[in-house]
């Protein structure tokens, strides 16, 4: 039998395509939510962990999505697609330093840093990990899923990806007026105001407007991620 392999997509998306990206995205973060929470409720704490995680990494495809329809450049499109499918664990360093303060407990100091939005993708990522597999993270050190994630790191998580994707599903239309009113604005001191123009664009045409906590949410995760790109060109100009 000949084996056929996946060939991921790195190229425009259209406004359609960005709408139904992101909803497919946020079906799926509720979703995987949704199970995390049965498994919480089971005492399964690992798993219950590492998918309140993926739920999370979901939910910001949604941002990532808004960013990859207006970028100005192929190396941004290009960068668009790789935070798309990122999620890889960076620095374990402190995970045998903090397993091994606690006598081999578990991360007790995370839930609080959670707790706190603390956290970064990189962070998420290595929980994930550390919640399905076990690892060695220093010699004759193992680290064992039931124990390096207890109820009350799972129970922050879970808590954190429920709120996170309790999203509405767009129109393209949204998209369409997403890339005309904030497409000139990206990466400059515009944003505010093409955010609210974009808004009020959305009220004119009979869509659903987004109450202020979603647009304040929308505008920081927008900013972020425009304030993101800024900080890698000039990584790469040097």
């Amino acid at each position: 039998m000949v084996s056929r392999q996946l060939s991921a997509y790195r190229g425009e998306l259209s406004a359609k395509e960005v709408a139904d990206g992101i909803n497919t995205a946020i079906r799926n973060a509720k979703r995987l939510a949704a199970d995390a929470k049965l498994m919480l409720d089971a005492k399964r704490y690992p798993t219950a962990a590492s998918l309140a995680i993926i739920s999370i990494e979901e939910t910001e495809k949604v941002s990532t999505l808004r960013a990859m329809s207006v970028a100005q450049s192929k190396d941004e499109l290009a960068q668009a697609w790789e935070d798309y499918r990122g999620n890889r664990p960076q620095g374990t360093a402190w995970i045998a330093a903090e397993l091994d303060a606690k006598g081999a407990g578990h991360l007790s100091g995370f839930s609080e840093a959670m707790e706190k939005d603390d956290h970064h993708p990189g962070m998420l990522a290595i929980l994930k990990r550390l919640g399905v597999h076990t690892e060695c993270y220093r010699k004759g050190y193992w680290s064992e899923p039931a124990v390096v994630i207890d109820a009350n790191a799972a129970a922050v998580l879970v808590r954190i990806a429920e709120q996170a994707c309790a999203k509405n599903e767009i129109s393209d239309r949204e998209i369409a007026l997403w890339v005309e009113h904030v497409g000139p604005a990206w990466h400059s001191s515009k944003m505010p105001d093409a955010l609210l123009k974009w808004a009020q664009a959305k009220e004119e045409e009979g869509l659903i407007k987004p109450n202020e906590d979603d647009m304040q949410r929308i505008g920081v995760d927008m900013l972020d991620a425009s304030s993101a790109d800024d900080e890698r060109r000039k990584k790469c100009r040097h």
